[in-house]
């Protein structure tokens, strides 16, 4: 079956949605998100698009991750990642974009929605261009992208409001000693080197080069990059 690579009519890129859970009975926290989203590098920029869900187009696998811990971070976000086609050209907005990978990311967050008491993520592969084999594949790469991503997650979830405050200060001053952030925070050297050990930064920092890879892998696989995939 012929592949569908990245051509002068689709192009290689990750569609994130993300929808307010409970959404009828809280406030607006579209606004909030959007904020927040503002640094991550997008193609087309994170909007709201209906309702109370936000929508970007990113062409960067490590983009992708930023972008998910965030809303998860963030709390009470259904996250959900299409892989798959995105039509040429693209518009100025990710509301007027078409292609497969966005029917993935409107199947992704759904998925999500349903996860109950688990993180609310999904990853879904577009396969309905792909050859049985290929399309096995896309899912199996798909789900261990995903794995990978919950995990990441569940670390930055289970973070509390103290280790947040360390871990912002020193975002705020990346170079600056640990002493210097425990004076910043008036708290001692031992706390905060206590505070990330319990965040588990190092774990985080280390696991986000593995979500990149597979991540990247899932997007070739989906689109038929892999010679392998696609016969």
């Amino acid at each position: 079956m012929k592949s569908i690579v990245a051509t002068e009519y689709h192009c290689k890129m990750y569609v994130v949605t993300i929808d307010q859970q409970h959404s009828r009975r809280s406030p607006d926290r579209v606004p909030e998100l959007l904020h927040m989203l503002q640094v991550v590098p997008t193609t087309l920029s994170f909007e709201r698009t209906v309702g109370d869900e936000v929508q970007g187009l990113i062409g960067s696998a490590d983009a992708v991750a930023e972008a998910v811990l965030i809303a998860v971070r963030a709390t009470e976000w259904s996250i959900g990642i299409g892989l798959g086609a995105v039509d040429k050209p693209l518009p100025e907005s990710s509301r007027a974009a078409v292609g497969s990978a966005f029917i993935a990311a409107r199947e992704a967050v759904e998925s999500a929605k349903r996860r109950g008491s688990r993180l609310p993520l999904a990853l879904v592969s577009s396969t309905s261009k792909l050859s049985p084999v290929a399309s096995n594949k896309a899912v199996a790469a798909a789900a261990e992208a995903e794995a990978v991503l919950v995990l990441l997650g569940q670390l930055i979830a289970a973070r509390s409001a103290t280790q947040w405050r360390v871990l912002d200060q020193m975002q705020r001053t990346p170079l600056a000693p640990l002493t210097k952030i425990a004076d910043a925070l008036s708290t001692s050297h031992q706390a905060v080197s206590a505070t990330l050990l319990r965040a588990n930064r190092q774990e985080e920092l280390a696991a986000r080069p593995a979500a990149a890879t597979l991540l990247d892998r899932a997007l070739e696989v989906a689109l038929g990059l892999n010679v392998l995939d696609t016969l």
